[in-house]
């Protein structure tokens, strides 16, 4: 992945000194297990095992919230190569999970049940439902390892308990590895098998990219820049790929950014907020705000190199609006929305960084995945805050089982 800066700051006083200490900190902490367990085979092993037991499929179910879905949904939107089907219940809307269920052939179906802490309630509730429904057609307490797969952390939990209880494989996830930092563990590698996605090369390739990435000027630069513009009050971060398939990528990064950087340090409220974008649909949508609004923003802007198909635009129409598009295909069509929009945003004065892939395949993927896990956890660490915990979701969790609580239920 090549990175191009065009950015805006009125000074950069960060020292690379600084950056490169922090990010060699970074590298000696249990936080870097993230990166570490890239390389652990044991769980390529359970994954593939899984599908081994499994190949039969026709639907993938993969149930949990925030890291324990968005992660998986934006592997299979970027890189889906099989047949088989998917669906995430990721929320506990009524309507939508009737509907899904409604669907769904239970029959040929494998339901993942990801909790890091096992006692998620959104993914319990789920659970429930499904179970509810399996048992309403006939199936019984012993079929339910035949239809489920759970994923949790090492310790004794409440989804540790009912693996037990009722002989459901259950895979770990790595006890120092945080939900929107666990894509490439089993929360997202064992969909990913599934979808016909070269589970080794996504984890080797992302290895050892992070330590090529880590010891490069670039990534220093990046820090270093982030840092700068947010000194100067540039304190939103767009990600705007120009690919329909890395759409859910950007909804991704939006947890991971914010979870990992919106802060209170010492009683001051810190952080950057993130705008989930793709072009070159967003260009008739947020593009106007981004063009000519405040420049309080950092804009990442990726561009895909090659595609797998081509479609020509040569038609028989007279028109002219059409005749002229002629000659032309449609990647071309968004390459010139792509570099047309750098041009106009430099012109703005619009801080901007240019990430270009080659193709959308496994490597260009998880390069992609690493530069931004790593570029939030050393923005974090640069902030002075820690971007691997959220104290500020913990009251709200409190108070809904305190209304829960005062409800007289069913």
């Amino acid at each position: 992945m090549k990175i191009n800066f065009h950015t805006f700051e009125k000074s950069n006083d960060i020292p690379a000194d600084l950056v490169i200490e922090k990010i060699t900190n970074f590298q000696k902490s249990k936080r870097y297990d993230f990166v570490e367990t890239l390389n652990n085979k044991d769980y390529i092993t359970q994954c593939t095992d899984v599908f081994a037991n499994f190949s039969n499929i026709n639907t993938f179910v993969q149930i949990g919230i925030g890291g324990s879905s968005l992660g998986p949904e934006m592997l299979i939107t970027s890189l889906k190569k099989s047949d088989v089907k998917f669906y995430f219940f990721n929320n506990v809307d009524t309507d939508k999970t009737v509907k899904d269920l409604e669907e769904i052939d239970v029959k040929n179906a494998l339901f993942y049940v990801v909790s890091k802490s096992g006692g998620t309630a959104e993914t319990l509730a789920q659970f429930a439902i499904i179970t509810n429904k399996l048992f309403e057609l006939g199936y019984t307490e012993k079929d339910l390892k035949n239809h489920f797969i759970f994923a949790t952390d090492p310790s004794k939990n409440e989804l540790r308990k009912l693996a037990n209880e009722f002989e459901i494989t259950c895979l770990d996830v790595p006890p120092n590895v945080g939900g929107r930092f666990s894509v490439l563990t089993p929360v997202g590698l064992l969909p990913a098998i599934f979808a016909g996605i070269n589970i080794k090369t996504l984890c080797s390739h992302a290895y050892s990219y992070a330590h090529d990435l880590l010891a490069s000027d670039e990534f220093i630069q990046t820090v270093s820049k982030v840092i700068a513009l947010y000194k100067e009050g540039v304190n939103e971060t767009v990600l705007m790929p120009y690919s329909s398939l890395l759409r859910d990528f950007s909804f991704w990064f939006v947890q991971l950014w914010a979870e990992s950087l919106g802060k209170k340090r010492k009683g001051e409220r810190v952080g950057l907020t993130p705008i989930p974008g793709y072009g070159a649909t967003d260009q008739h949508s947020q593009m106007q705000l981004f063009m000519e609004g405040p420049l309080n923003k950092l804009m990442f802007l990726v561009h895909v190199d090659k595609v797998n198909n081509q479609l020509k635009l040569s038609n028989k129409f007279t028109h002219p609006k059409l005749k002229a598009l002629n000659k032309y295909t449609l990647k071309n069509l968004m390459d010139a929305e792509f570099f047309g929009t750098l041009k106009a945003l430099n012109e703005q004065g619009v801080s901007h960084i240019h990430l270009e892939l080659d193709k959308l395949d496994e490597n260009s993927l998880s390069e992609l995945i690493i530069f931004f896990e790593l570029l939030t956890a050393i923005t974090g660490h640069m902030l002075e805050i820690d971007p691997f915990d959220q104290p500020g979701v913990e009251a709200g969790k409190v108070y809904s089982f305190e209304w829960l609580d005062s409800v007289k239920g069913i």
